[in-house]
């Protein structure tokens, strides 16, 4: 795997999750029954997107912070992604172009009830990407490499920290996408039912 500045790194990932949080405030900015209006039956509403987001955020940032307090290790100036936290970082993260590939079933822990309180959905949803601010600093001063995270589906297979952050966030990136695109498809048949 290609070295990269750890700096860079958590820089990119930093300005990454200030642009989730534009996009999400703008979710704010609908009214909160539009929310949980489903596209089509058997597709998620936006708050239902967002809570799905919110349970991988209740499991990971919990786990990184208690990993940050734990270790107290010089950071490394370079950062080298693991095959295996580069593979679940590129199945994530949409396309230049903005499309999601890979289109992916979530599992049974991660499916949203879509009787959601949408309003707190978003609310959690931007509390939590404020906390992954706080660690992408705290990271900073530690090291990104040698930190490792157990991975929610199966605790015994660990991520770099680094690779846990990019992960994490290109899966956040995925999911404000779908969240806009079910936004657009539903102000649609709104209008045309109008």
């Amino acid at each position: 795997m290609k070295r990269i500045s750890s700096g860079a790194l958590l820089e990119q990932l930093r300005s990454d999750t200030c642009t989730i949080i534009l996009q999400a405030k703008h979710f704010q900015q609908n009214d909160p029954e539009l929310l949980t209006q489903q596209p089509e039956p058997g597709k998620w509403s936006v708050a239902q997107v967002l809570e799905h987001l919110n349970a991988y955020g209740r499991y990971y940032l919990p786990e990184i912070e208690k990993a940050l307090k734990q270790h107290r290790l010089n950071p490394e100036r370079e950062f080298t992604p693991g095959w295996l936290g580069n593979y679940l970082t590129n199945a994530m993260k949409p396309t230049a172009d903005k499309r999601i590939k890979n289109k992916m079933k979530a599992m049974k822990d991660y499916t949203p009830d879509p009787d959601l309180d949408s309003k707190k959905v978003v609310d959690d949803f931007l509390t939590q990407q404020q906390s992954i601010l706080n660690l992408i600093e705290q990271a900073g001063h530690n090291n990104i490499s040698k930190i490792r995270i157990p991975i929610s589906i199966a605790r015994f297979i660990t991520l770099k920290l680094g690779d846990t952050f990019r992960f994490l966030i290109a899966h956040n990136q995925r999911h404000i996408l779908q969240s806009e695109n079910v936004l657009r498809a539903i102000r649609e048949q709104n209008l045309a039912a109008a």
